[in-house]
């Protein structure tokens, strides 16, 4: 029954990375690209055929959701399993994994036929990867990990689940979705829909990886309207855009950039820029995980933006600036029971947790915030978002087991109580 355990595993994980469902940004439209309509109509499919019940797309946030009913006369609490079927913004085109069995922990792995190579030097986690079997992608596109082995880990569970009603299991509710990674994708969750009482993402990276702890988070969009004139006579005349850019970025702290930080050190990230000397824009990440620092950093940057348009005596500079979610800690500080099943879960399959501040964000965040405490559960990838993703098959296969474990948890504890 081991064995059978992860039955489909692997072919699921490769059917869906090849399935291309790039997120779009630029998109008012939820989902934001018809092609993850398109997968999360096959997933439904695929998840009535499995046997789950109630299977659905919320019409409210387009969530994919469907019920493994419970197998048990008693009640014990509804838990809830989600991860998002979009990828990152990078090529997803063609997406062509290479499969290395046996990966002996020290050798280079070359992607594809291109020029680019995994190798230990670069990305010491190979190193633990000694013995297992690693899914690549061929150096043209990203892996897709992020987060399908999520998906194909929880819809995997589900069908064993499914195939063995031996194994005791109450009310298990499924929420496969769109957008997670525009940031966008769980504004419109439907709590009420959903119908669990606790939930995990299972979004994380590497084995182990346990996550309350994410960013508060905010975007700010600025535009500088310019005044372009005639170099010879520019002078008490022209406003040059991309210098009251560069003066605006200036003013930040040089030290405070995300790639000057870790840990818990906050930062305003430069995400985008476009620039004439009639026009500029630019697009700020701002990053804190307390909620103080947070406050300070927006008012530092609506400071920089009052004083630029004092000095150059009329409204030059605009800026939009939003919250885009907040730290999971806050919301989960009298939930913490749903973090120590999961660390229970883990010990209990030998895995140690990995339990750290994430430098991000996850779905959880914004869900949890909803009223359904949402921590996030390790799937595997590694690199993720570039050419140099990959995951471990025995890494999914934890995952796997981690979630049946917390499964049987849930049934123990409320039977026992």
């Amino acid at each position: 029954m081991v064995a059978e355990k992860y039955d489909g595993l692997l072919s699921r994980f490769l059917k869906y990375v090849k399935t291309e469902t790039r997120s779009n940004p630029a998109s008012t439209t939820v989902p934001s690209d018809p092609k993850e309509t398109a997968f999360l109509n096959e997933l439904a499919a695929e998840l009535t055929q499995i046997g789950l019940e109630n299977v659905h797309i919320n019409e409210q946030s387009s969530y994919l959701m469907a019920t493994i009913p419970s197998n048990i006369d008693y009640a014990v609490p509804t838990i809830g399993l989600i991860a998002h079927v979009d990828t990152a913004d990078f090529n997803a085109h063609n997406v062509n994994p290479q499969i290395i069995e046996d990966y002996d922990g020290h050798s280079a792995i070359k992607l594809g036929d291109g020029e680019y190579q995994l190798t230990p030097d670069a990305f010491p986690s190979l190193k633990k990867y000694a013995g297992d079997t690693l899914i690549t992608t061929d150096g043209t596109t990203l892996l897709g990990a992020d987060d399908k082995s999520g998906v194909a880990e929880i819809v995997t569970m589900a069908d064993y689940l499914m195939k063995h009603p031996e194994i005791k299991h109450g009310q298990i509710k499924i929420g496969l979705g769109p957008d997670e990674e525009i940031g966008t994708g769980a504004d419109h969750f439907d709590v009420a829909d959903f119908g669990a009482d606790f939930a995990y993402t299972v979004d994380g990276g590497p084995l182990g990886e346990l996550e309350y702890e994410t960013f508060n988070a905010a975007q700010a969009e600025i535009e500088i309207k310019g005044n372009d004139v005639h170099t010879g006579v520019a002078k008490g005349t022209m406003v040059n855009a991309i210098q009251v850019a560069i003066d605006l970025h200036d003013s930040l702290p040089t030290h405070e950039r995300a790639e000057r930080t870790d840990g818990r050190q906050g930062f305003f990230h430069l995400y985008k820029f476009d620039g004439t000397v009639d026009h500029a824009s630019m697009v700020y990440l701002i990053r804190d995980h307390d909620k103080q620092t947070f406050a300070e950093r927006k008012h530092l940057l609506e400071r920089i933006v009052a004083g630029l348009n004092d000095e150059l005596g009329e409204e030059r500079v605009t800026m939009k600036l939003y919250d885009q979610y907040y730290n999971l800690k806050d919301a989960l500080k009298d939930h913490m029971d749903v973090v120590e099943i999961a660390k229970q879960a883990m010990e209990n399959l030998g895995i140690k947790p990995d339990i750290y501040p994430v430098r991000g964000g996850t779905d959880g965040s914004t869900i949890s915030y909803m009223g359904l405490p949402t921590p996030n559960l390790f799937a595997g990838g590694e690199n993720m978002h570039s050419r140099f993703e990959y995951v471990s098959l025995q890494t999914m296969e934890k995952a796997l087991d981690t979630l049946l474990e917390i499964n049987k948890l849930n049934v123990e504890q409320d039977n026992n109580k």
